[in-house]
């Protein structure tokens, strides 16, 4: 089973803020134990969005929308993707997420696998 581990953004993440050091190095850490473990699939930081940009799609037509966003608490400030045997692990390997952050809030989202899909594709 693959689970996104969501890092939701914050006021310093969508003001660009660089991690500090010892951020940096708590996160690399954390990283390294879900490899060493063998259920790390990519970890990944979001620029903020001041940088990126929405496509919405309205009648078929596409209209973008250039950032920042201002609702940040729907925002992403990174992820990491782990594959585990239950939801029940990806929860804890949440709750090992490193106390780096003074708020900090981690959503786990399951992802869909290919045979998820069999009976539409037969």
């Amino acid at each position: 089973m693959r689970f996104m581990l969501i890092r939701k953004a914050d006021k310093e993440t969508e003001a660009g803020i660089l991690p500090s050091k010892e951020v940096f190095a708590a996160m690399t850490r954390y990283h390294e134990e879900l490899a060493k473990a063998g259920v790390l699939l990519q970890g990944e930081g979001l620029r903020a969005s001041a940088k990126g940009a929405r496509v919405k799609l309205s009648g078929g037509k596409p209209s973008v929308t250039d950032g920042p966003f201002t609702e940040s608490k729907e925002l992403i400030a990174g992820f990491t993707m782990i594959q585990v045997k239950s939801r029940e692990e990806a929860i804890e390997w949440a709750r090992r997420w490193p106390p780096i952050d003074a708020e900090a809030e981690i959503e786990i989202r399951q992802l869909f696998e290919p045979e998820d899909f069999a009976e539409l594709m037969s």
